[in-house]
């Protein structure tokens, strides 16, 4: 039901970097070109600005979709004209997507400069920080070498996840001193439920909250910062002033897939499945704070014949436990449950738009998330959507226009739904060893999980604030027992019952003045009126990291606490 993913990529001394060049309309276009790193001519010698996007990898995912998205409108819309990308990383994106890549930005020279020290810490195989950021400044150096603020700009994704900070550290130094202009676009944060990237940033050598945010949030004249929704951007622009800005991921309502894509897309999931029953999309890849499993409640509640089909696998192998788990409790209790139908050679089944076309509703359980493509996708395909209210996403959706009729903001169920005892002592404990994980100034900002926080006695609980055992508790006992014991506590959901049934759930239409927010030329446009910011006078050197205490302090309130995120253990 699910599959395991492959050893990640490791550094080796001696290790040659790898560079794959596709050059519009040369003999290459069919192949690859390997050469060394050192023989990477300067920039100055391709005509036009030169636009490096640097991300940790290129595997499947929300960023990567955002990079292949946006690219195009950046090389149509920016001033002066792009001539060279350079995708650079720790990991080479898979050959048919970077063909799809190229051929989106038609007439420019598309490379790739992959060297294994810009992966993850945690799967490199030299460990001495030292070492690993001595090689990555020299790779970057490399790339950079000639490059001046006029006909270059750094375009680094997802730094703030801190899944290896001595690359943030060193492409701050290397851009610096280069003169060039480095955009950090924001789409998650090490902060936000993700504290056992804490361990692994002291073991890159970061030993104090401040030189984190140093790392992840650096300053200088020519370094900006971009955050995805408006909350995060707040908080930045508050601390970095001008040189921080809102820029929201595209998104266009297009056209909708032709209606035999549409309908070639259903064979294709009728025959994965083996049945001809409808199917309630969930457009992620396989991880904890996706909330699969209360996705699967809804779907057994209000459409209980629907297959509950998830499209993308584990990228990561903190999340292989969590979709072992879901997989084996499926094929145990026999619930009509695939996950990662999108796994593996993408390229050789129906695209996501027409996926999303195909099924008869969309959900979206997520905990957290920095954008939340799904409304949109689901809005674009016009199909029913089912989906938490998201505090930080909310908001922007409703200023771009949309609006959502099935939304909500939690599940909830009764304790005599699952072993109420024995969670509580699991969630106590877990909290206590995740707590005691964090640097030692958070511990008292820590708020205790709502369950622990409403007593011994109440009479319910968000399925989110459960752990997988708990919830999976839950998802054993028969649908009829699970609802009638819930119905009154979540009396929204009887309307959306029998709307189901009779296949009438509402479509959130594509509002019609969300373009100006939206669009591919809005969205280059306020990703070139950042770069091209004044930097802001005044700024000190804490200013990083004040912005950096606005944001554990929220992040670490009883509302954002979720026993799922804890730990990646089941």
């Amino acid at each position: 039901m699910t599959s395991r993913i492959p050893t990640g990529p490791t550094i080796a001394a001696g290790t040659r970097t790898r560079i794959i060049a596709f050059v519009a309309g040369s003999p290459c276009t069919a192949g690859t070109v390997e050469i060394d790193s050192r023989d990477l001519v300067p920039c100055a010698t391709v005509p036009g600005l030169k636009l490096v996007i640097v991300h940790s990898h290129f595997r499947p995912g929300g960023v990567r979709r955002v990079i292949e998205l946006a690219t195009p409108h950046l090389a149509a819309t920016w001033r002066p004209r792009l001539g060279e990308i350079l995708l650079v990383g720790g990991e080479a994106p898979d050959a048919a997507w970077l063909r799809h890549f190229r051929q989106g930005v038609p007439g420019r020279r598309v490379a790739c400069a992959i060297d294994p020290a810009l992966g993850y810490f945690s799967e490199q195989r030299d460990r001495a920080p030292a070492n690993v950021e001595r090689r990555i400044a020299a790779h970057l150096s490399r790339i950079l070498r000639g490059s001046t603020v006029d006909d270059c700009v750094v375009w680094a994704h997802n730094q703030g996840l801190g899944r290896n900070v001595l690359v943030s550290r060193a492409l701050a130094r290397v851009c610096v001193a280069q003169g060039v202009t480095l955009v950090f676009h924001h789409h998650d944060w090490w902060f936000d439920n993700r504290w056992a990237r804490w361990p692994e940033m002291r073991r890159a050598g970061v030993r104090t909250l401040a030189a984190a945010a140093r790392a992840v949030l650096p300053m200088g004249a020519n370094i900006r910062h971009a955050a995805i929704n408006r909350a995060d951007a707040r908080i930045l622009e508050r601390h970095l002033g001008r040189q921080a800005a809102w820029v929201p991921n595209l998104a266009d309502a297009g056209s909708t897939p032709a209606t035999a894509h549409v309908c070639r897309a259903r064979r294709w999931l009728s025959e994965q499945l083996d049945d001809g029953a409808p199917v309630w999309l969930m457009p992620c890849r396989l991880l904890r704070r996706k909330n699969i499993a209360e996705a699967l409640l809804l779907a057994r509640w209000l459409r209980p014949e629907a297959w509950l089909v998830t499209t993308g696998g584990v990228t990561s192998a903190d999340e292989q436990p969590y979709a072992d788990a879901l997989a084996a409790a499926a094929q145990h209790h026999g619930w009509r449950l695939r996950l990662g139908m999108l796994a593996g050679d993408e390229w050789s089944k129906p695209p996501l738009v027409s996926l999303v076309a195909a099924s008869e509703a969309v959900l979206l359980t997520s905990m957290q998330e920095g954008f939340g493509l799904p409304y949109l996708e689901a809005a674009a395909a016009q199909r029913p959507l089912l989906a938490r209210t998201l505090p930080n996403i909310v908001p922007d959706l409703a200023r771009f226009g949309f609006r959502f009729p099935h939304a909500y903001s939690e599940l909830y169920v009764d304790l005599s739904l699952f072993d109420a005892g024995a969670e509580r002592r699991r969630q106590r404990n877990r909290w206590r060893a995740w707590r005691q994980q964090l640097p030692r100034s958070c511990r008292a900002l820590a708020a205790q999980p709502p369950f622990l926080a409403a007593g011994p006695s109440p009479r319910c609980v968000p399925f989110s604030r459960l752990t997988v055992v708990a919830q999976l508790e839950v998802l054993a006992r028969p649908p009829a027992e699970s609802w009638a014991a819930c119905a009154a506590l979540n009396p929204f959901l009887a309307a959306w019952r029998e709307q189901a049934a009779r296949r009438t759930l509402a479509v959130s239409r594509w509002p019609r003045g969300c373009a100006r927010w939206l669009s591919g030329s809005a969205y280059a446009r306020a990703l070139q009126h950042l770069v091209r910011a004044t930097p802001a006078p005044g700024l000190d050197a804490g200013a990083s990291v004040r912005a950096a205490g606005e944001f554990i302090r929220a992040k670490l309130a009883t509302g954002n606490q979720y026993p799922l995120l804890w730990t990646p253990e089941p």
